[in-house]
């Protein structure tokens, strides 16, 4: 089966944040509901672990954006240009007194 049509394309860094965020919620419920000394620490290392798991949403995010190379690469060529005449004109401006 084709997962990549309901997922996009950077399976591994989707199921990671799945994986983070499931275990995450479980050691959260662990925390509150079983009868424990150190509920404290499942209690707060849940949402953290759901917290770092962000990191991988937004690599899976990154992943899946879509840009043509060569007009990301014109743009920057271009604004590169402008820039540096930009600079070589004020420079030839301070220079010419």
């Amino acid at each position: 089966m084709d997962y990549s049509a309901y997922c996009g394309r950077c399976l591994l860094f989707f199921f990671l944040a799945i994986f983070m965020d499931a275990v995450g919620f479980i050691i959260f419920l662990v925390g509150v509901a079983a009868p424990i000394k150190s509920w404290d620490f499942f209690v707060l290392s849940g949402p953290l672990l759901i917290f770092l798991s962000l990191v991988f949403w937004i690599f899976w995010y990154l992943g899946n954006l879509e840009s043509s190379v060569g007009e990301t690469v014109q743009n920057l060529t271009v604004n590169f240009q402008l820039k540096a005449h930009q600079i070589s004109t004020s420079i030839h401006k301070r220079a010419s007194f």
